[in-house]
């Protein structure tokens, strides 16, 4: 059977129980399956994955070794530029020059790392919008249920991850976008501490809460890619020489402190599932070593709207051109989260600017006194596509939103790992979060890691994936 995880194929690679060539056949085969129902991919580079994974072979077989992403299967998001196909943001408007022949600088070091990139994967539309119908793109599909939404943006980097047709890829986060799929896919997603990876080459969101990041099926697997994301690159003046090395992974949590937070995680709608399975999840971790500390975080409601407001506003500083030639092109729910930035101040925004610092300081003194926080991502599994239809018939996520709770991270810009921790009773993944300090995801991946070596439900797959894998 194909391995399920980065970790397990570069291992298999090595050993010589499976080739590249191997691995890129059968996430073809999956994608062959299954793309038609669960929407993962915009452009599909099937011959081009065999090409590099017929090298990958080649140069392993020499000795030539270019790390743990060496003959990968690998996806990335249609907001990225990649020179062998056109990017479009999932989107009409998005001139088709844009970054043509040319990768951006997290695709480019996927690429020399040996990464076989095997298509363009489904966003919401410039990563803000959602599934539109009328539009002439694919719908993504959660692989679980694929009446349910596998969440956004980066939707179709977390469904290709649960169904097996790539096992990780690229992803970006501005208000939750890697771990929302992530949480709904059941998988894994790291959203970095913002700077540490350069978001060049990437169609901007909100250009101070813009992360790149990865999706995989385990913290290890997250931490392999962010070795090859992270550091300096100078076309990004927000990036920091911040290079990353993965710790150890003993298991062993001896020592780490985890701040366990409560308030605002669990309104009235939440799952009814969610508060066993986060308590037997946090046990996991104490029983790993870790002291659980009761926190709270500062700012909470303060940061949620400092997000909405900054993405709003950044956003339309964008397209504001677009949007006034090109309305009826734009997705209905795109122009909907637009038109909040059109309608906050100068003032709002800078004042927002100053929240976001005051809140950040609040949280690096709260990191004092803990090592790792830890909360549910959201309070439901993936809702039915027909639970965000508005009275109008229109997309409406509003309500959905308040039971999602990744936004507060990005506005301080913490790096954040979400992990599946279990099901609803409907058998749909529910996941947890781990934050850190800034430049702390050394200690979130030891933390998953644990967590992940204790249980398997990083391991369990939808059954589109286990007959595709059988």
């Amino acid at each position: 059977m194909t391995p399920k995880t980065l970790t397990d194929a570069a291992a298999a690679l090595r050993d010589g129980t499976v080739t590249s060539v191997e691995l890129t056949q059968a996430a073809i085969a999956a994608a062959d399956a299954h793309d038609a129902t669960v929407g993962t991919y915009l452009a599909r580079f099937d011959e081009y994955a065999l090409e590099r994974a017929a090298a990958a072979d080649a140069e392993l077989a020499s000795g030539l070794d270019r790390g743990p992403l060496h003959g990968i299967p690998f996806g990335v998001k249609d907001i990225l530029a990649m020179a062998e196909g056109p990017t479009t943001a999932q989107s009409l408007v998005l001139d088709r020059s844009w970054g043509a022949g040319k990768d951006a600088p997290t695709v480019a070091r996927v690429k020399a790392a040996g990464a076989v990139i095997t298509g363009k994967t489904t966003t919401m539309e410039f990563a803000c919008g959602m599934p539109d119908a009328t539009k002439p793109f694919p719908i993504p599909r959660n692989p679980w249920d694929p009446d349910t939404w596998p969440g956004g943006s980066s939707s179709g980097t977390g469904s290709g991850v649960a169904a097996g047709m790539f096992l990780a890829g690229l992803g970006t986060d501005t208000a939750g976008s890697i771990r929302i799929p992530a949480a709904f896919c059941g998988v894994s997603g790291l959203m970095p501490t913002f700077g540490r990876v350069p978001k060049s080459g990437c169609v901007p969101l909100g250009y101070s809460l813009d992360h790149i990041g990865p999706l995989a099926r385990s913290a290890r697997d997250c931490a392999a890619v962010l070795e090859v994301l992270a550091g300096l690159h100078e076309s990004d003046p927000d990036c920091v020489d911040a290079p990353f090395t993965a710790p150890e992974f003993t298991g062993d949590l001896t020592g780490l402190r985890i701040g366990v937070v409560r308030e605002h995680h669990f309104p009235e709608h939440s799952d009814p599932a969610l508060a066993s399975t986060f308590d037997a999840a946090i046990a996991v971790l104490a029983e790993q070593g870790a002291t659980l500390v009761e926190v709270t975080l500062p700012y909470w409601q303060e940061m949620i709207t400092a997000d909405m407001i900054t993405m709003g506003c950044e956003a339309l500083a964008y397209h504001r051109t677009d949007l006034t030639g090109r309305w009826e092109d734009y997705f209905v729910a795109t122009r909907a989260m637009m038109a909040i930035g059109a309608m906050v101040s100068g003032a709002d925004y800078v004042q927002a600017q100053r929240v976001r610092r005051v809140a950040q300081d609040a949280v690096g003194r709260l990191f004092e006194t803990v090592d790792v926080i830890a909360c549910p991502t959201a309070s439901v599994g993936a809702p039915k596509f027909e639970d965000l239809t508005g009275p109008d018939g229109q997309t409406d996520v509003g309500a959905l939103f308040s039971l999602i709770h990744t936004p507060y991270w990005d506005t301080v810009g913490n790096p954040v790992l979400a992990v599946p921790m279990g099901f609803t009773a409907a058998g749909l993944p529910l996941s947890l979060q781990l934050a850190g300090p800034a430049f702390g995801e050394a200690a979130i991946l030891r933390a998953g890691d644990a967590f992940q070596q204790s249980t398997d439900w990083h391991l369990r797959v939808p059954e589109p994936a286990v007959r595709a894998a059988a």
